[in-house]
């Protein structure tokens, strides 16, 4: 039985599992996003706790975006576990720092998949993962500007205030 449902599904094994990598990825990104929103928020850096607050949701929505293409396809979605996540940073600035490297990373397992899906004609998984192609380069575009302006501006006194307000911008 378990090699006929195998044979049903829509997306290749190989993918599938890969897509549940993922899942475990972006999990791990909500949890350490909602970790630097709490340490924002105990220095009063309001737009900042907000805007991680946002990201950390808008994680646990593409985890959940991946695991229902899973499960509808045929395939078997795995819930997550957690990593050990970090909660004490030194700056703003090493906080979006974090945050910048966990957005490449993801983006480079993104890329990786669909790399494999081209050697496995998975096309629908491919197209699938075109919009998580187009959100992480969004993704990278924000951390990069808040990055930006921390560097323009530097992180002493009254900057900070200001950065924490750019930060809903960004």
């Amino acid at each position: 039985m378990k090699d006929l449902v195998r044979q049903k599904i829509s997306i290749n094994i190989d993918i599938m599992d890969l897509l549940n990598e993922q899942i475990a990825m972006e999990a791990d990104a909500s949890a350490s996003y909602l970790a630097m929103a709490s340490w924002c928020d105990q220095h009063a850096l309001t737009h900042s706790a907000e805007f991680f607050y946002d990201q950390s949701a808008e994680e646990r929505e593409h985890m959940m975006k991946i695991f229902r293409f899973v499960n509808d396809n045929g395939g078997a979605a795995l819930s997550p576990q957690i990593g050990k996540v970090a909660h004490n940073y030194s700056s703003l600035q090493e906080v979006f720092e974090l945050a910048l490297d966990q957005e490449i990373k993801v983006t480079k397992s993104i890329n990786n998949i669909i790399q494999q899906c081209r050697k496995k004609a998975d096309f629908g998984t491919e197209n699938f993962l075109q919009w998580f192609v187009q959100e992480q380069l969004e993704e990278e575009q924000k951390m990069r500007r808040v990055l930006d302006l921390i560097e323009l501006m530097g992180t002493d006194g009254i900057a900070l205030r200001l950065i924490d307000e750019r930060v809903k911008e960004a």
